[in-house]
């Protein structure tokens, strides 16, 4: 029988994991291509014969999403694999309907073909939406497990934006690791808090390589999921964080929906800014679609170093990237504290944006006069410097978890807000895991 022949729709990270796991060295499928989409410049190049096993000698090209059709029908594809996250169920159907109207398949990869066991156990920290806080609730249970007395590291989903074959493993101890391995503003955001703890963290290509290794430095691994994602790795305790700023979407997004079906541990974040029916119609959802999983609620309150220099300020705020593009937020942290902390003015930085930030204002018309923390490499780092010091302001709030001072040089003041976890009444989070492995 002849090979089924595969393309995989991603953005350079699920669509990779599921071709390492799935696909490498499978006489019975030939990968034909990857498409990308959301990852800036990733189209175009090719997944290396470094890591694509013994039947791809030259590699996999990898085209823009926007060739998916042509792709199909040049070659013949008899099956499409979705593979990536945080996208409206209307989207993905929407898609589905694009491949079977070209004759092939679609295909959606579940938990038990994709997750990896691990040796040691594993607590994973997943979303039902990018920007619910899913990066404080890791970092708080990265630290209740050391107090625990465990060595924890966290694996964070892949962002692999640069050299593929050198990203096959990645371990980050200190903050210089992350100029070594030159990470992008949006890798640096996930790694760099932790490095702040003193908690390592792995990322990069092949999750199975990062697998083993990390099995032989930790007692427990925290995976620290992106975007909706489910874990690549099977999960020994499962917390999924959920938002009530958008109440509904934890039924509406794909793979969030999954998330909510496979918890353990809900968080509803953000409980303190939400309006109170919001909380209550989240947490009935919930309760509706897996009433056996625990339910904690937490607020991500803020901290700002000298607040007071806000008031009456004529402010830029920078937000998280991901949060405010294809999470659909319109405001995050950064616009809260301004509104909290009487700023005059927020001033809309679109006017005085510059190369890739004007086309990423273009592509994602809906987040407003905030300015997103886009940096997916060094021309778009560059632009984004320039529009912040093109704006005629008193002072820049940024809310984006790491500094950017130490990659950036800022022309104002710069306020810098941060956000950590907080549970509120019981169950919390320590009891939940001293019941699981203490």
């Amino acid at each position: 029988m002849n090979a089924i022949r595969i393309l995989i729709m991603g953005a350079a990270g699920r669509d990779f994991h599921n071709f390492n796991v799935v696909f490498r060295d499978n006489p019975d499928y030939e990968v034909v291509a990857f498409t990308a989409t959301q990852i800036p410049n990733i189209e175009g190049r090719r997944y290396p014969a470094e890591l694509t096993g013994s039947l791809y000698p030259e590699g996999i090209p990898i085209y823009p999403e926007s060739n998916l059709a042509e792709v199909i029908r040049d070659q013949k594809i008899d099956q499409v694999i979705f593979a990536y996250s945080d996208i409206s169920h209307a989207y993905v159907m929407h898609k589905a309907s694009e491949v079977l109207a070209l004759g092939a398949d679609f295909r959606l990869m579940g938990v038990d073909g994709t997750q990896l066991q691990s040796s040691k156990p594993v607590v994973s920290v997943c979303a039902v939406r990018t920007g619910s806080g899913k990066s404080q609730t890791a970092r708080h249970v990265s630290l209740l497990l050391r107090e625990m007395g465990f060595k924890v590291a966290a694996v964070r989903h892949p962002m692999a934006y640069g050299d593929l074959a050198t990203q096959k493993v990645q371990r980050f101890a200190e903050h210089s690791d992350l100029d070594v391995h030159q990470c992008t503003i949006e890798e640096r955001e996930e790694y760099e808090p932790h490095l702040d703890n003193n908690v390592i963290v792995y990322a990069g290509v092949d999750y199975e390589a990062i697998l083993r290794e990390v099995e032989q430095e930790v007692d427990i691994i925290l995976w620290d999921g992106g975007n909706n994602d489910f874990s690549f790795y099977k999960p020994d305790l499962n917390i999924v964080v959920v938002d009530p700023h958008r109440p509904g979407h934890e039924t509406r997004y794909y793979p969030g929906e999954t998330n909510v079906r496979l918890a353990d541990v809900f968080v509803i974040n953000k409980v303190d800014t939400a309006a109170p029916e919001n909380v209550i119609e989240v947490r009935t959802t919930i309760s509706a679609l897996n009433p056996k999983a625990e339910i904690i609620e937490a607020a991500s309150p803020l901290y700002i170093e000298n607040y007071a220099m806000i008031r009456g300020k004529h402010v830029l705020v920078i937000e998280d990237g991901p949060t405010l593009t294809h999470g659909e937020m319109t405001y995050g942290a950064g616009w809260v504290a301004a509104r909290r902390y009487a700023a005059a003015e927020i001033v809309d930085p679109r006017p005085y944006a510059v190369g890739s930030i004007i086309a990423m204002y273009k592509k994602y018309p809906g987040t407003g006069p905030i300015l997103p923390a886009m940096g997916y490499g060094e021309e778009m780092i560059h632009d984004l410097e320039a529009t912040i010091n093109n704006a005629p302001v008193d002072l820049v709030i940024s809310a984006t978890p790491i500094d950017l001072t130490r990659i950036l040089k800022v022309n104002k003041p710069l306020a810098r807000v941060r956000y950590e976890l907080q549970e509120i009444g019981q169950p919390t989070l320590k009891e939940i895991l001293q019941t699981k492995f203490g």
